[in-house]
């Protein structure tokens, strides 16, 4: 009976986890057709680092309470404002890490982004496999549940200036978002030259 009971187990997590790295893949499938700036035969310069289930992590979220706005400079030169939502804290490859996620002024304007939350971060594989100025992570306010967060590094995508120069301002990762681990997980360096 505990034979037919495990086994019934491992099979239950085998399914789970299939489950899972299909619904990764087809996030991955989706973005590269609906790519808003990578078109047509360019996108087999689109690459993604092997899904890592361990790369889905529940993070403990801690809001941050009276946050004043900010200039979070872009790669233009040009600034935008945002502030502090909240400070994510979690475990990766067995050490203590912590991101800030944030919320954008503009958005909060636009009533189908206001619930928008950013999660811009890089990480030691940042100008070697991925891109070179940091990767981004979005999430929502609803995606919190009594005090937790999951972020799926899985899911994690490079800005649009990493395929195009010059036309894009993209928020540059601020300090206190600078991992000093690697993160093998989600989209790497684009292949293309631009």
């Amino acid at each position: 009976m505990r034979f037919i009971f495990a086994f019934l187990l491992i099979c239950a997590n085998g399914a789970a986890q299939q489950s899972y790295r299909d619904s990764i893949q087809a996030f991955i499938d989706d973005y590269k057709l609906n790519h808003g700036v990578v078109k047509s035969n360019d996108k087999q310069y689109l690459q993604f680092f092997p899904i890592d289930e361990k790369a889905r992590i529940k993070a403990h979220f801690e809001p941050v309470k009276n946050a004043e706005w900010f200039s979070l400079p872009t790669s233009s030169g040009r600034s935008k404002m945002y502030r502090q939502y909240g400070k994510l804290s979690f475990m990766y490859e067995g050490s203590k890490q912590a991101l800030y996620v944030y919320q954008s002024q503009a958005l909060l304007q636009d009533p189908k982004h206001m619930d928008h939350l950013f999660l811009p971060f890089t990480d030691l594989t940042t100008g070697k496999e991925s891109y070179e100025t940091g990767r981004y992570i979005d999430l929502t306010v609803s995606d919190i549940k009594d005090g937790y967060i999951t972020i799926d590094f899985n899911k994690s995508y490079n800005p649009y200036c990493a395929y195009v120069s010059g036309i894009y301002s993209c928020p540059i990762p601020p300090k206190e978002n600078r991992l000093r681990i690697a993160v093998r997980a989600g989209e790497k360096k684009y292949l293309k030259e631009h």
